[in-house]
């Protein structure tokens, strides 16, 4: 994915719909553009825990606040002794409501205001140059894979540069793969037979974000820390789950969607909004 030679600049449109599933690649025109200026930051990489694949082996404890740590949901990660307070990112949820009381479309303009106001190093870890990096090799599939849905183009960017960093063999050690990170039991339920090939992956990954804005409401930050620990475990726990690695990812993902949508001609506001993408096609010749 490194730049050699002259820079092309490829100009991709999308434009979600209102219908679920997976849909076909649509129209999109191209045009010459520039590229925005990068910035800096420090990359961090996680991975999807599925709800389906991790039913059957573990047996998680009660958090120490009530909250239910439900088996069905997740490997991750919250000791009996754990409180809001020791939890990753602790000064993100005292500022973000976790509740899913107060879910709301706009949840993501508050998390990125939070992240921007922190002096915290966690708030600058994404690198657009990582995400640029993405968006010039999967800008297309991104975009088929986006069009028919209420998933923008920019979030996938940002869930795909934290998940698996652009890797499309990436394997977690608890069987999380691809692009998205999809464990066999969510591929499988969406549809997916390959889930390493990356058009594929992109498509079942998109396909279970787009289901689970219906399921809450359009709320990004529900969605997020749904995809992370699972649809049931944000519905048991009334909201984001005190899972360590569910309270940490969700705002890592905040802060690559506010690379992703400066990649944007026209930042999108709301993690349904269609973007167009500057991508740079360097080294991809032909």
């Amino acid at each position: 994915m490194s730049c050699v030679g002259g820079c092309v600049y490829l100009l991709l449109l999308a434009q979600p719909c209102l219908s679920q599933g997976f849909p076909n690649s649509g129209d999109f025109s191209a045009r010459w553009i520039s590229v925005p200026e990068s910035f800096e930051g420090r990359r961090r990489i996680d991975v999807q825990i599925d709800p389906e694949e991790q039913a059957r082996a573990l047996a998680l404890p009660t958090g120490s606040n009530g909250s239910v740590v439900d088996e069905t949901e997740t490997v991750a990660t919250v000791a009996p002794t754990d409180t809001a307070e020791s939890l990753p990112f602790a000064w993100f949820w005292k500022e973000v409501s976790p509740a899913l009381s107060d879910s709301a479309p706009n949840s993501l303009e508050l998390a990125e205001q939070v992240l921007s106001n922190s002096t915290s190093e966690e708030s600058s870890f994404p690198r657009m140059q990582n995400l640029q990096s993405i968006a010039e090799k999967y800008g297309g599939e991104i975009l088929g894979a986006t069009v028919g849905t209420k998933v923008s183009p920019a979030l996938v960017l940002a869930v795909i540069g934290v998940e698996s960093a652009g890797r499309e063999d990436a394997v977690s050690s608890a069987g999380a793969g691809g692009l998205m990170q999809l464990m066999p039991a969510t591929a499988e339920r969406f549809g997916v037979t390959d889930r390493m090939d990356p058009v594929q992956n992109l498509r079942g990954g998109v396909a279970y974000l787009d289901w689970l804005m219906g399921e809450f409401n359009y709320d990004p930050i529900m969605v997020l820390a749904a995809y992370n620990a699972g649809e049931n475990a944000v519905k048991r726990n009334n909201g984001v789950p005190e899972y360590a690695e569910t309270r940490g990812y969700v705002p890592k993902v905040v802060a690559a969607w506010t690379i992703a949508r400066g990649l944007c001609t026209t930042p999108p506001e709301l993690a349904t909004d269609g973007c167009v993408f500057y991508v740079n096609l360097a080294g991809n010749d032909g």
